[in-house]
């Protein structure tokens, strides 16, 4: 959709694609150690956000950036559509940021959205959460067959994880606070824990969260209704909103 004829997309005629971000979220959130809080004074705060690309902006050849870097440092949004398909198919970083304690900003489109975040759960999770942890332990694996030892963050996290699943199978509620389990878990990233206890402790979670999964309450499978409903008119509204 060039404008002006000067083969230009609608973003980089608006500032840049940065614009999308700055103009254009609906919802922002804190997220890593300080949402999970597992925050220490050298914790960066990360932060992630939903943007609207203006319905328009897709009526042609070019389409928005599903998500973008920036403009601050520790910063990751994504497009709306993009955001939505990711929670449908039980991302776990995306289902995280529904349920973050630490909401920075959000407009009615994104209270909307927050309002959704139990369409987007369901039984997907025990693969989803374990095809992530299973990934990120074959990491920790060649770190300690390298190193000696693994990034003991990344243990912390993974153990952090599989906890989240194993009691959001049992409860259908996915709360991202580790609350108690702080103290033990900063353990683990001191270095406190040997391999073979996390790697114990990780084989115990995982076996809990199959047996979490025979009684879940969670659904079979997420809302894509609602979600596809409230898509449709966050869309429609843009488009009208041109008058």
């Amino acid at each position: 959709m060039p404008v002006d004829g000067d083969g230009r997309t609608p973003w980089e005629a608006a500032g840049g694609e940065l614009v999308l971000v700055e103009e254009h979220t609906i919802v922002s959130w804190v997220m890593g150690s300080r949402a999970f809080g597992l925050a220490t004074e050298e914790s960066d705060t990360d932060r992630r956000g939903v943007y609207v690309a203006p319905t328009p902006w897709f009526w042609g050849f070019s389409r928005p950036p599903t998500h973008l870097d920036g403009p601050q440092e520790e910063r990751f949004s994504w497009e709306l559509e993009r955001f939505c398909s990711l929670a449908l198919a039980a991302n776990p970083n995306i289902l995280e940021c529904l349920h973050s304690p630490l909401v920075e900003f959000t407009d009615p489109r994104g209270e909307e959205l927050l309002s959704l975040r139990d369409a987007f759960l369901s039984r997907e999770v025990l693969r989803t959460f374990s095809r992530y942890v299973a990934g990120q332990r074959r990491k920790l694996d060649a770190d300690v067959r390298t190193h000696g030892a693994p990034r003991w963050k990344h243990a912390m996290h993974l153990l952090r994880l599989q906890r989240s699943c194993r009691d959001l199978l049992r409860t259908g509620r996915l709360v991202v606070e580790v609350g108690e389990a702080r103290e033990e878990l900063l353990g683990v990233r001191r270095g406190e824990w040997s391999w073979d206890r996390v790697a114990a402790a990780l084989a115990e979670l995982d076996a809990a969260c199959e047996e979490a999964a025979l009684t879940t309450p969670l659904p079979a499978a997420p809302d894509r209704a609602r979600v596809a409903d409230f898509l449709y008119r966050v869309r429609r509204d843009s488009a009208a909103a041109l008058g």
